[in-house]
């Protein structure tokens, strides 16, 4: 049985809509570009709102590293707040929570994930809105 660490954003949009992203690449773009890796329709959102960097640990893992704006160009014009502190850069740990103006909330999680599990361990379902799945299991009830 093998277990890695499992590297997830959960976002919570200004319309209330939940969406879960698992983390893996070198880079992943966010903001309101279509070209961007997690595209958020937010008016609240940069068309760059910001980039996760993955950055090497001495012990083998990685963790993100989030920057404002696109790694190599300039910030975003909206900002971004992690623990309620407004900041350029940051390493991101596991429950922090980075708001993209006053209504797009993101939690970052970071935790065990078993690869033998045969269950969808996501926790929400991916890029669908959570109150129109609970209206769906309510009805089927």
């Amino acid at each position: 049985m093998h277990s890695d660490l499992k590297h997830l954003l959960i976002i919570e949009d200004d319309q209330g809509c939940l969406q879960e992203y698992v983390l893996g690449a070198p880079l992943h773009s966010i903001g309101r570009d279509p070209k961007c890796d997690i595209r958020l329709s937010s008016r609240f959102v940069s068309r760059r709102q910001a980039t996760l960097v993955q950055i090497a640990n001495d012990d083998g893992t990685y963790h993100y590293r989030i920057v404002d704006g696109a790694p190599k160009g300039k910030t975003s014009s909206n900002g971004m707040f992690i623990n309620g502190r407004k900041m350029l850069a940051c390493d991101l740990h596991d429950h922090d929570e980075i708001m993209f103006g006053p209504q797009v909330r993101v939690t970052y999680r970071l935790g065990e994930h078993d690869e033998s599990n045969l269950f969808d361990d996501t926790l929400i379902p991916t890029n669908q809105c959570w109150a129109e799945n609970w209206a769906e299991t309510v009805k089927s009830l």
